[in-house]
């Protein structure tokens, strides 16, 4: 068999049985006209062969990525004026994915990891758009004037590695890099999409703890970032030199907390968390991250720990200069962590000069003791958390037990352990939904007359209350959160949460926004709230915009295509809404009217009725 490098290109029409349900005499007919017109003499004017045709897409090579790449943005500018006149509903959208690999001639085909990549590709690219691997978009620096959106690293079905992914999209205005949450793995969606119903948007709250693989376009929103007078930080993942890979849980628990402590200081901007380990273990220059993240400031460090014993180094350095502010090495016992955490503050604060307000300056002065071997088993539970399988938030739940019965006074291991409780009630990892929901309250109850300065007790309290219907309480819970952590992007995620069932999406919009802005990177389920403002504000094409990012994402998330539904019958697209009813059906086969009622706690009724009715005209029973 014959091996080469090529450039593959792979297109697909976007909803081609839908199409051929609706007319298919006309759509074969305008498909072959865009082969023939367009498709077949673009390919071969850039040196391009078509290796095989499918129903509705074919595969082609190229000698040059560059070649594959013009060649891809010419047929997709064309197919966009072509059918501008054309119906909505009836419109012939392509998809493109190309990646340049190694591929394996059979006979007139061609094989191999090269092939699967596009594929996989293909199926992340938006309707008119194309997406292509970071291996092709190497080979265009200085050769194509065409801007690509960093779409950051993806995992797809099939291929072991993860894809640096890079998207460009007809029409689009800026030429800002911006970021997309990979899509889920295919056995979490199946398994979560049952139960997203109750937890997605009425009480979920694993999102502090969420891998930073998730990603999805996020708009412009996030393009504010450093639009603030503050000092921007960005905490990149401490490394872990202790030799011992297992150990990877404490130096990312050790960095989770310094961003904590940073987030509480009012006068700093603090980028979140999920953003900034997006980076880890990548090879992505410092500046590069800064700029995409809007930072004006990066601290970096490494961690050891032996025993009872860690060293810490931590080096604070301006962006803008590539200059170190100061580097510094602690060594300190694990019982120690606490105020060492809180020295590394001190040094930041006073390297940038940043007023304290008198109750920052006492929480700096601590002199908190924590049990070395409570605090491990803390770090080792959050780490377990973060796999969000049914197995996993229960095997949490037993490093959180032994974190108290280390330290019975230990109030984030009681937060946590509440979390492990409202997790399981709203993913449907517990049979006793009301019992585990008590069961969170109780908890995060005794958590807050230990510590009532924890903004995560605050926000495992705000979904708790949401999910007994409570609204007002929710509300002030989620709001006590950012007073208490003004940097605490999960936490206005959860003040929009709650304005959007209270009532108040105006609001809501303002506040997701806000969640956005703090976390650049941020998760699909935050541009879902924003599509849900916008939905309830009667701002159906802005909405329709936010839902059409997330499934282009996540075209399993069963949520989006319930919103898409909706939105299409306000905007009187019907037969558009019918299709997305069977593609949510296709998703969540159980998914049914009745269940909306209980998964949609709309304060005001007149809202839910008129969103049922909504899905009734999609089709729904």
């Amino acid at each position: 068999m014959e091996r080469r490098l090529a450039a593959i290109l792979l297109t697909d029409i976007v909803g081609y049985s839908r199409l051929m349900g609706l007319d298919e005499e006309g759509t074969i007919a305008r498909q072959m006209a865009h082969r023939v017109d367009v498709l077949d003499p673009k390919i071969a004017t850039h040196g391009g062969r078509i290796v095989k045709t499918t129903g509705d897409g074919l595969l082609a090579e190229f000698p040059s990525v560059v070649d594959a790449v013009r060649c891809a943005v010419e047929v997709q500018q064309e197919f966009a004026k072509r059918d501008g006149a054309v119906p909505d509903d009836r419109r012939i959208r392509y998809r493109i994915g190309i990646n340049l690999g190694d591929i394996v001639i059979d006979s007139n085909d061609i094989l191999g990891d090269g092939v699967n990549v596009a594929a996989r590709l293909e199926s992340l690219a938006e309707p008119g758009g194309i997406c292509i691997s970071g291996t092709a978009y190497e080979h265009l620096a200085g050769k194509i004037d065409v801007c690509f959106e960093d779409a950051g690293e993806q995992r797809v079905k099939n291929v072991p590695r993860p894809i640096h992914v890079w998207r460009w999209q007809s029409g689009a205005a800026s030429n800002k890099k911006r970021s997309l949450i990979a899509p889920f793995g295919r056995g979490l969606i199946l398994a979560v999409s049952g139960f997203v119903l109750v937890s997605a948007l009425s009480g979920l709250v694993w999102w502090q703890f969420w891998s930073p693989a998730t990603r999805i376009l996020s708009g412009q929103e996030p393009t504010q970032t450093t639009r603030t007078e503050k000092p921007v930080i960005a905490v990149l993942p401490f490394e872990n030199i202790s030799q011992r890979p297992e150990q990877d849980y404490f130096s990312d628990g050790i960095t989770q907390d310094i961003i904590t402590d940073l987030s509480r200081i009012s006068g700093l901007f603090v980028i979140a968390r999920n953003s900034t380990f997006a980076y880890k273990a990548t090879a992505t220059k410092l500046q590069q991250i800064a700029s995409e993240l809007g930072a004006s400031h990066v601290l970096t460090g490494s961690v050891r720990k032996s025993g009872k014993s860690i060293r810490i180094n931590a080096q604070l350095i301006d962006a803008a200069t590539r200059h170190e502010i100061w580097a510094d090495r602690y060594d300190r016992q694990v019982s120690d962590v606490f105020a060492l955490q809180d020295e590394v503050t001190q040094r930041i604060v006073s390297s940038l000069s940043v007023k304290l307000k008198l109750s920052e300056k006492h929480r700096l002065t601590r002199s908190a003791k924590v049990d070395p071997e409570a605090y491990d088993m803390l770090l080792r539970g959050i780490d377990r958390y973060r796999r969000l399988t049914k197995e996993a938030v229960i095997e949490s739940r037993e490093f959180f037990k032994k974190a108290i019965a280390l330290d019975p006074n230990f109030a984030r291991a009681h937060a946590d352990l509440a979390l492990t409780y409202i997790t399981a009630a709203n993913l449907g990892f517990s049979d006793q939904r009301e019992a585990a929901v008590s069961k969170a309250l109780e908890m995060a109850k005794f958590a807050l007359k230990l510590d009532e300065t924890l903004p995560q007790t605050q926000f495992v309290l705000a979904a708790v209350y949401r999910a007994q219907r409570e609204y007002d309480k929710a509300l002030a819970a989620a709001r006590k959160a950012v007073a208490l952590d003004p940097n605490y992007a999960d936490g206005y995620f959860q003040v929009a949460l709650n304005l959007n069932y209270a009532g108040l999406p105006d609001d809501g919009l303002t506040e997701i926004k806000k969640a956005m802005r703090l976390n650049p990177r941020h998760p699909f389920f935050y541009v879902l709230v924003l599509g849900q403002s916008y939905y309830l504000l009667g701002q159906y094409e802005q909405a329709l915009k936010q839902f059409e990012r997330v499934k282009g994402a996540n075209p399993e998330f069963g949520q989006v295509h319930k919103f898409l539904a909706a939105t299409y019958v306000a905007l009187g697209r019907v037969d558009d809404a019918e299709w997305a009813v069977e593609e949510l059906k296709a998703v969540m086969p159980d998914f049914s009217l009745k269940k909306e009622i209980f998964s949609a706690p709309f304060k005001d009724r007149r809202v839910l009725d008129m969103h049922l009715d909504r899905l009734r005209k999609a089709g729904l029973e």
